[in-house]
């Protein structure tokens, strides 16, 4: 299991990057690298300046996520990518809530993440993509107190009304947070199935909740 300490500070910052909804058009236009800078100072200035948010405040983040963060991510390949194999054998109200149950477990884990952010400022490395690419790597480094962390986000081009580059995944320190959640899912999927898995996030979440 990723660390804990690595894994707030990747939700901390995955907020930042994936924050504030843009027009259509300048999405589209925008380079991957260009979208996770301007994304990453807007949000976290809006952190910094917000106590509420600073505090954890369940109503505040619950809207930030809905409204800001998921319009610049592609969270349905994001789950499918996490369940692993076992989406194949989901029903599609099976998916349905896996979505829900995965995306309210990050949405209650960043609300622990969120007070953390103090004076960080993320730094962009060298972008080595070409023009014609559907899927990059931004990486990026968290800089602030003590030593840089590594933090890259693997973004795809999607095509039509939506067009745009997505966030489908997150890497700190060199561990891919999809590929985490999937080895933990497909050892709960083969031990009691989709719906074990279901059942095992929403009690998670049911949890998180009555202490929040």
């Amino acid at each position: 299991m990723i660390n804990r300490r690595f894994f707030s500070i990747a939700l901390v910052s995955a907020c930042a990057a994936l924050g504030l909804h843009v027009p259509a058009a300048l999405a589209a236009d925008e380079a991957p690298d260009a979208l996770i800078k301007r994304l990453s100072t807007e949000v976290l200035d809006t952190i910094k300046a917000d106590r509420a948010l600073q505090g954890g405040d369940m109503n505040k983040i619950m809207s930030l996520v809905n409204t800001k963060i998921m319009p610049n991510v592609n969270f349905q390949r994001m789950t499918a990518a996490a369940v692993g194999p076992g989406w194949r054998q989901a029903t599609p109200e099976q998916r349905t809530r896996l979505q829900e149950e995965f995306k309210l477990l990050l949405v209650r884990t960043y609300s622990g993440a969120l007070s953390q952010v103090s004076d960080q400022t993320i730094a962009l490395k060298p972008q080595r993509s070409s023009p014609e690419d559907k899927e990059v790597v931004v990486r990026t480094e968290i800089q602030g107190r003590g030593d840089p962390i590594q933090l890259d986000y693997r973004l795809e081009k999607t095509p039509g009304d939506g067009a745009g580059w997505k966030i489908i995944n997150l890497n700190v320190l060199g561990v891919w947070l999809v590929d985490t959640y999937r080895s933990q899912f497909s050892a709960e999927i083969n031990a009691r199935g989709v719906d074990g898995l279901i059942n095992t996030l929403a009690a998670r979440n049911k949890s998180a909740a009555g202490r929040s």
